[in-house]
């Protein structure tokens, strides 16, 4: 009741310019209000748009964390107001383009500030970080994609308190990162994109707390052997050797190499304490043997897309899967029969990406013995629906009901795969399902009808499908729908959009005529957004050429058969479908 009538209060204040004109004044109240409060009533004025320069003023006894990040109005003036906050923590002004180095003087010699964030603010240079070396009490810095060059970087081994340092993005030369070997607390170290080499990270053995880093496309070859290292991020890079740095194998739980070159796979993860390590991304590594997988006994999280695993390396992912929890499979060399190996074998997996994958409908009866599933990712796959027996009937099963016995799936990805609208009747016994997408051109009016009765469904993708203002009328939405996507539905109009919105304006519509979204934060009330025809035609006529997935809809029709699509538009009162070349004879 409390946080009802708090929330009622705040909307209240954030209504329109004129409410806040009214408590603004109240500078003794305002003083007052806890800090938690004040910080709800700040974020709603933010995301109403409602806040400027000076209304900040009213929250400086208050307010303990600012953060304006992506705000493109803040500059000098914004930060001379935050200066003045008597007991402000956390700043967040990252991708803020009009602060420069200049706004950040105005919260120089601030003594209660611990974390900055001025991450992608390019006008933020060498100043600006002579302006923090006043603030004694910072912890925390992230100063990636700045304007800020490497003797800037070595600026900051002054602030001797800091334990998180974020320089991705900077040209931090070796000898940069030499000058920073003074901050023994460092616990994370983010120095990806820069100009370090296997000479300067010699330097990383200085840094006796480092938990967390970041070197992906780097120079650096060599895998840095730190004692108490627990994430290490080496993406895009070159390995060509096992250790840098003399001990015992590291107790990684994070390793992160996406895109990256091994020379040997064996001999590079040597260092690594692999019974520690729970998360795994080598998505898009160049590795040829995954003989390393069999000793990751405590692996929840393994991403192996875009590998050369095959199925026969699928049986050793067999035999660690009794902790994994998330699974990526997409676009290897994998099949169904690959996916069979794990039936049975992994019973918390929570998450399974086969997208872009050669599986077909055998795989989902392996599926369903994976009993803790939520997500399942099944695009670009060879999914049919349907699996058929061989008798002398050939009788036809659906083969998606083989997952209805999946208590916990939530979420199903079956776009661009070979389903059409009889293979999605099973649909309607999934009782968890939440979010599910498709996209074929297969798709028409009827599909609607089968997924409408979902009892827990809140987002609903359809694109690319040939469905009609007519799939409204019978169309009646579960009330936890929140979200229907029907973009690529060309022959849907302006006006059977508009009526689907007046009958359920609770659920935020999608499509290239009509874009209707109700967020409770950023207005009292929905906004609808119409693109005007000539622009949408114009959008249209650019995107076609650039989609590999585009598919004329309209050469499924005779000229006829479009011409009476073309009246039937036009007596709903909307865009009319343009006429196309005859369908061929054959």
């Amino acid at each position: 009741m409390e946080n009802h009538l708090v929330e009622l209060c705040i909307n209240s204040a954030c209504r329109c310019k004129e409410s806040v004109e009214k408590w603004r004044r109240q500078k003794r109240s305002l003083e007052r209000l806890p800090s938690h409060l004040a910080d709800a009533l700040l974020r709603r004025l933010h995301a109403r748009r409602l806040l400027y320069p000076s209304l900040l003023e009213v929250f400086k006894y208050t307010i303990e964390v600012v953060d304006l990040s992506g705000e493109n109005a803040v500059d000098s003036e914004w930060m001379a107001y935050l200066g003045s906050f008597r007991y402000l923590q956390a700043l967040n002004v990252s991708n803020c383009h009009r602060l420069s180095s200049s706004g950040i003087w105005a919260i120089s010699g601030m003594t209660t500030l611990r974390e900055l964030n001025v991450s992608r603010c390019l006008k933020v240079t060498d100043a600006g970080i002579r302006h923090l070396l006043s603030i004694p009490t910072l912890e925390k810095l992230c100063i990636a994609e700045t304007g800020i060059t490497a003797h800037g970087v070595a600026l900051i081994s002054s602030l001797k308190t800091l334990v998180f340092l974020d320089l991705g993005g900077l040209p931090v030369t070796d000898q940069a990162l030499s000058s920073l070997q003074v901050l023994t607390k460092l616990q994370y170290l983010d120095l990806w994109g820069s100009k370090i080499s296997n000479s300067g990270s010699d330097v990383l053995q200085m840094f006796p707390k480092l938990s967390f880093l970041n070197i992906a496309w780097t120079n650096v070859t060599k895998f840095p052997n730190l004692p108490h290292l627990e994430c290490l991020n080496m993406s895009n890079c070159i390995i060509d050797s096992t250790l840098k740095g003399l001990g015992a194998k590291v107790p990684l739980r994070k390793l992160i190499a996406s895109g990256a070159t091994f020379s040997n796979e064996t001999e590079d993860l040597g260092f690594v304490a692999m019974d520690a390590l729970y998360y795994l991304d080598f998505s898009n590594a160049s590795l040829h043997r995954f003989c390393f997988l069999s000793h990751m006994k405590a692996v929840e999280h393994l991403d192996l897309s875009s590998t050369t695993i095959g199925d026969s390396s699928v049986e050793l992912i067999a035999s660690i899967g009794e902790n994994l929890k998330y699974l990526n499979l997409s676009c290897t060399a994998v099949s169904s029969s690959g996916i069979g190996s794990l039936a049975g074998k992994v019973s918390n997996l929570a998450t399974l990406s086969l997208s872009h994958t050669m599986v077909d409908d055998d795989a989902l009866s392996y599926m369903s013995m994976m009993p803790s599933l939520k997500c399942i990712d099944l695009s670009e796959t060879d999914i049919k629906g349907y699996i058929h027996l061989s008798t002398p009937e050939t009788v036809k099963i659906f083969s998606l009901t083989e997952l209805q016995n999946l208590d916990c799936l939530e979420m199903l990805n079956l776009e661009h795969t070979h389903v059409d609208d009889e293979s999605l009747r099973s649909l309607s016994r999934f009782r968890k399902l939440s979010h599910l997408m498709l996209r074929s051109p297969s798709f028409t009016d009827t599909v609607l009808s089968y997924l409408s009765i979902l009892p827990n469904l809140k987002t609903l993708s359809i694109r690319d499908a040939v469905l009609t203002n007519q799939a409204f009328d019978t169309l009646k939405p579960v009330a936890t729908l929140q979200k229907i996507d029907l973009r690529g539905c060309w022959l849907l109009t302006e006006g059977g959009l508009s009526v689907f919105h007046r009958r359920f304006p609770q659920i935020e519509v999608r499509h290239e005529l009509f874009h209707f979204s109700s967020n409770p934060t950023s207005t009292d009330r929905p906004s609808t957004h119409f693109i005007p025809k000539k622009v949408q035609l114009n959008q249209t006529s650019r995107s076609t050429g650039m989609s590999p997935y585009f598919v004329d809809q309209r050469l499924k029709y005779s000229k006829e058969e479009l011409l009476a699509l073309q009246f039937s538009s036009l007596s709903h009162g909307s865009t009319s479908v343009p006429e196309t070349g005859r369908k061929s004879d054959t």
